[in-house]
């Protein structure tokens, strides 16, 4: 458990880092209308492809790790 007190905050930086790396890299299509309230492009649907995609699915697995290594790093802090 000692191994995992020190690995933690490591983990967590590297995985905000990525995290945040993966969400701003994704292709915002979203301008002021849709900002707003409103659609820009109508009923257009896009579909996310090859890095896009890529991205799309890091950030949610890195968001779901980081989320599990907060939840530890508070269960922890409790015990000890």
């Amino acid at each position: 458990m000692h191994l995992v007190t020190k690995i933690l905050p490591y983990a967590q930086i590297i995985l905000s880092v990525v995290l945040v790396l993966a969400i701003l890299l994704q292709q915002s299509s979203a301008g002021m209308g849709g900002a707003l309230g409103g659609s820009d492009t109508g009923s257009f649907h896009h579909t996310r492809r090859g890095f896009e995609k890529f991205l799309f699915y890091l950030s949610i697995v890195c968001g779901i790790l980081f989320a599990l290594s907060a939840f530890l790093a508070i269960i922890i802090k409790a015990r000890g």
